[in-house]
């Protein structure tokens, strides 16, 4: 079966953000959390519909107090311990419903792994910048968790 992926088209949504963090974890840990761990670092536990292949959907929500953050998106290209580029989409408070694209770049390092992530679509610099200011803690939420194992 060959199935196209369609990504979404940015050109009218050109707000965009990057984030690195050097991850003391290897490319092949990271990337099995980004495409199969997602309830033990991201979002709330039990929420979690996800399959980690090319063209399947996602769903997930975040809490925070008593609120839900419903997530939704599809992966659009995986390379095992290298890649993970996927769809976003948040509500209001978020990418407001529109199809924002996340890539993943895991390099290996001596000390670990360099990972890149770059959020682009975003309908606004209000929705950019809430994310620019989100993506450092949840990197270091995953830093976190991974240290603990």
């Amino acid at each position: 079966m060959n199935t196209t992926v369609n990504a979404p088209d940015l050109s009218s949504r050109p707000y965009s953000l990057s984030v690195e963090r050097l991850m003391t974890a290897s490319p092949e840990v990271l990337y099995e959390a980004w495409t199969k761990q997602f309830d033990r670092w991201f979002a709330a536990p039990g929420t979690v519909l996800m399959e980690g292949t090319v063209n399947s959907v996602f769903f997930f929500e975040t809490r925070h107090e008593v609120q839900r953050y419903p997530h939704y998106g599809r992966f659009l290209k995986l390379e095992q311990g290298r890649l993970v580029e996927l769809t976003w989409v948040t509500g209001a408070g978020g990418t407001k419903g529109a199809e924002t694209v996340v890539r993943v770049v895991l390099e290996p390092q001596e000390e670990g792994t360099m990972l890149r992530l770059v959020h682009a679509g975003f309908p606004d610099a209000e929705s950019r910048d809430r994310h620019e200011q989100a993506w450092p803690m949840v990197l270091e939420q995953l830093e976190k968790m991974l240290a603990a194992e």
